[in-house]
């Protein structure tokens, strides 16, 4: 209660400014951040608990149960900053190695890797190790029909941006799908670097272009 008094402005007049007057101490004590597009409690809330997890996964694991202790491995993993310098690209690289490799990055894909290559098989690879749903999104859930049952559904996945809007629509949309393809273009240079391969910039700009027109026709 004492919360939701601090966050009012008692001066202003609910008939005539009820916004204000049920958050105006709000805006008067918080200003959004550089970093942010928008700014509530449930941000305050957020940035508190991460504090809180902080110290819970930093304290020793003596004791705890086996699920404590892996995600305190897991969060030792993702702060250990000089093994992941070390280790570089590596990750990435062996991850792509699972998968099939990236045409883009490979030299002569169609004729090395193509053969042996199966859809099916890289598809269930990209959802059971990476969590990632290709072209298919497939997961089990309640039989809206029989709420006693549960089914498979097959859906869409989502595309690497985040609505059909960022791929037709001008504006921000289209600044953002530009520095999209900009990105796979970076990402591919980077990797064809980290593998010793020759510098194909023409190659890589031909072949992200056709990645960006196969996920607008997707998301058609």
């Amino acid at each position: 209660a004492a919360r939701i008094i601090q966050n009012m402005d008692p001066t202003a007049d609910p008939c005539k400014d009820f916004y204000q007057y049920a958050c105006g101490g709000w805006l008067n004590r918080h200003v959004i951040p550089e970093t942010s597009s928008r700014y509530s409690i449930f941000d305050i809330l957020r940035d508190e608990l991460e504090i809180v997890l902080k110290g819970v996964l930093e304290t020793s694991d003596q004791g705890d149960r086996e699920a404590f202790q892996k995600a305190k491995i897991l969060y030792k993993s993702c702060m250990n900053e000089s093994l992941i310098e070390q280790r570089d690209s590596l990750p990435l690289l062996e991850a792509l190695r699972m998968v099939g490799d990236w045409p883009v990055a490979s030299a002569d894909w169609n004729k090395t890797k193509e053969a042996k290559w199966s859809m099916e098989e890289k598809l269930s690879i990209m959802n059971s190790r990476f969590n990632k749903r290709v072209l298919i999104d497939m997961f089990v859930w309640n039989d809206d029909r029989d709420s006693s049952r549960h089914i498979i559904y097959i859906d869409q996945p989502s595309l690497g941006m985040p609505s059909r809007d960022y791929y037709f629509n001008g504006g921000n949309y289209q600044r953002v799908r530009e520095a999209y393809l900009q990105f796979m273009i970076t990402i591919a240079k980077m990797i064809r670097e980290d593998k010793n391969m020759s510098k194909d910039d023409s190659f890589v700009q031909e072949e992200m272009a056709k990645v960006m027109e196969l996920e607008t026709e997707i998301a058609n």
